[in-house]
């Protein structure tokens, strides 16, 4: 089997997929600054390295050391609406720690594909659904970052020969999330405002819609995608298919922690609508290896999971570069 870098392995998609790849008898070494994640998601049996993707030192001894064969590369601050906020920061980590491991990646000579989590933030508003065929129009800095990335990876693959796969997977949730993360996640900030007898808070009227997609259904496609060469060098929107408001969101989540859906309205945010998007180009290369847990059973899981874990207080993210027209709940929050 094959020697692969994990960026990210201690978030829970990362975490999730390195578990995957060391199930099919692959060598994962893992890189993640805990920033987002946890020590204890990291699975049994990986190579951890504590570190970030901006240190590019740290990244090019990696390579050198390991000579990987795949990278997939995950690793990022995924936080669309506050990303307007942080621009310096974003693009640091989003963008310039990305160029980081495709240089690495390059110069090793030993990597067989580069695996990126995009994101549908790339597509921006009003193209719903979302398919790979469309001019993307990101709207935030995070959307800008990854894409990019993206065309970075298909600039390296045209001077290089870098082989690529581009996922834009959306609205991941399940197992292991962050369920202290305050601005993104919006399944683990409903859970964990329960837990700790809150009312829910929903940014405008709640009609906003999103395909909400479970960890399960995502990390075996992205594990067994380097075994599938006709998807080199292409892109793929992955994730679930059926939109859903965040107000029934709301009271899903509710009903699944046992109790009554109370909520509190939050001045609307800047933010796209109606965001999702179609995965029959996914479907036709990875259909095999797709499953679609409901709304419900995957909310049922991750709440059972929650339970366990327990209470995550809201950490202040101390990195606020621009508080202008940002919400009040996050100004009050920032540090």
């Amino acid at each position: 089997m094959s020697k692969i870098l994990v960026t990210g392995c201690s978030g829970f998609i990362g975490s999730h997929l390195a578990e995957a790849l060391l199930s099919i008898g692959h060598t994962v070494v893992g890189l993640d600054d805990l920033s987002g994640g946890f020590w204890e998601n990291n699975p049994a049996g990986m190579v951890f390295r504590q570190g970030s993707i901006t240190d590019h030192g740290l990244v090019d001894s990696l390579f050198q050391e390991h000579g990987f064969e795949y990278v997939f590369h995950l690793a990022a601050y995924a936080a669309e609406g506050l990303s307007h906020f942080i621009k310096r920061f974003n693009y640091t980590n989003n963008l310039i720690g990305s160029v980081n491991l495709i240089n690495a990646a390059v110069n090793a000579g030993t990597v067989k594909c580069f695996v990126f989590t995009s994101s549908i933030a790339v597509y921006g508003p009003n193209q719903v659904p979302m398919t790979e065929d469309m001019v993307p129009q990101p709207e935030d800095p995070y959307g800008i970052a990854k894409y990019a990335v993206e065309m970075d990876l298909r600039e390296s693959h045209e001077m290089f020969g870098l082989n690529y796969i581009v996922f834009r997977p959306h609205n991941v949730y399940g197992e292991r999330q962050n369920l202290g993360d305050r601005y993104r996640n919006v399944i683990g900030i409903f859970i964990n405002q329960i837990m700790q007898q809150k009312p829910m808070t929903i940014f405008g009227d709640g009609r906003q819609t999103r395909a909400f997609s479970y960890i399960g259904d995502v990390a075996p496609v992205l594990a067994r995608s380097i075994e599938r060469t006709q998807a080199y060098n292409q892109v793929f929107n992955i994730g679930a298919d059926t939109p859903y408001s965040v107000l029934h969101l709301a009271e899903t989540v509710a009903r699944a922690m046992g109790s009554r859906p109370e909520i509190t309205r939050l001045e609307a945010r800047k933010e796209v609508v109606h965001a999702f998007s179609s995965h029959d180009k996914a479907k036709a290369v990875f259909g095999d290896l797709m499953h679609n847990v409901s709304l419900e059973e995957g909310i049922d899981r991750m709440v059972g999971w929650a339970k366990i874990a327990g209470i995550r207080q809201s950490v202040k993210f101390g990195n606020i570069e621009v508080e202008r027209n940002m919400p009040r709940s996050w100004r009050e929050l920032a540090g």
